[in-house]
């Protein structure tokens, strides 16, 4: 049986390079900044903010056997992550993903998460062979998905005996992966977290705001779904109604990771009895704090 606060995070885990500059720039721009390293990924950037709200987050991903993979994952055990799980691969490099961020927000970004895609459905051999459950005996417990896996496996969850008595919590990792959730959709134990550009993809139509978004993938079959936009209003829908809220206006030092950082404040949120409007304003707050920095990355 699994733990009340234990979520498994299934997805990437990686090293994040982010370049950031207070200066407005455009394509071409060379100007000064600061570069870090940090552990990152989805599937990790959630998995660190459960940690923040007591959480206890169980990591499923694959990592390359090397001297990045081992720096990462000694990170993530000392912020007291669960990584006894992770798929190690012998061949394969440990993904890593870089970003450009400027004043005027996100330049550009690439995201390489190819060992991730090779390992493919390696890295849930623990759901099947007894560790974490098995086809007799599925994880019933709660799962955070992202959409750095392939679209194959995505499908394969969607219907997998394996997940039949998990509570999936699915983000796609941008925009540009989007459609891989579609076979997601209408999975009736899946809740959806996507911003509006997402929203749009999914649902096949341009939405100007996030409630309209949201009543559209209900639509679409979604069982539950919660759209952001930015600093504008953001709406929790499920077939009982639409619950909306308004981020907290925040200086935007930094992009990378607050959506991430959203899902998983509303999912420790629920796990402390908070519903609707109030579980969407707690993960607001969060996600609002952290790209102003207060929160430390």
């Amino acid at each position: 049986m699994a733990e009340k606060r234990e979520t498994l995070c299934i997805g990437s885990v990686l090293w994040d390079v982010i370049g950031r500059s207070r200066a407005v720039m455009r394509v071409g721009s060379d100007v000064p900044g600061r570069i870090t390293r940090l552990p990152g990924g989805v599937a990790l950037n959630i998995a660190m903010t459960l940690r923040r709200f007591e959480m206890t987050p169980v990591l499923l991903t694959a990592v390359g056997r090397d001297e990045a993979g081992d720096a990462l994952l000694a990170n993530v055990r000392r912020r007291g992550m669960n990584a006894e799980y992770v798929y190690r691969s012998d061949d394969l490099p440990t993904d890593q993903y870089m970003a450009v961020e400027g004043a005027n927000g996100l330049i550009a970004a690439i995201a390489d998460a190819h060992t991730l895609e090779a390992a493919g459905a390696k890295i849930l051999d623990p759901l099947i062979d007894g560790r974490l459950g098995s086809v007799d005996a599925p994880y019933s417990g709660q799962i955070a998905l992202d959409g750095n896996l392939t679209e194959d496996l995505l499908a394969d969850i969607a219907v997998s005996a394996l997940f039949a008595l998990a509570d999936l919590r699915v983000a796609p990792a941008s925009p540009g992966k989007a459609e891989r959730l579609l076979p997601l959709l209408a999975c009736p134990r899946a809740t959806l977290y996507v911003n509006l550009e997402e929203a749009s993809i999914l649902a096949q139509a341009q939405f100007s705001t996030a409630p309209d978004a949201a009543a559209a993938l209900l639509k679409r079959g979604a069982a539950e779904v919660l759209v952001t936009d930015g600093g504008n209003t953001a709406a929790h829908a499920t077939p009982e109604g639409i619950h909306t809220a308004t981020p907290p206006e925040v200086l935007v030092t930094r992009v990378t990771g607050a959506g991430d950082t959203f899902m998983a404040a509303h999912i420790a949120a629920e796990a402390r009895g908070e519903t609707g409007r109030t579980a969407l304003e707690t993960a607001l707050r969060a996600a609002a704090d952290y790209v102003s920095g207060d929160i430390p990355a």
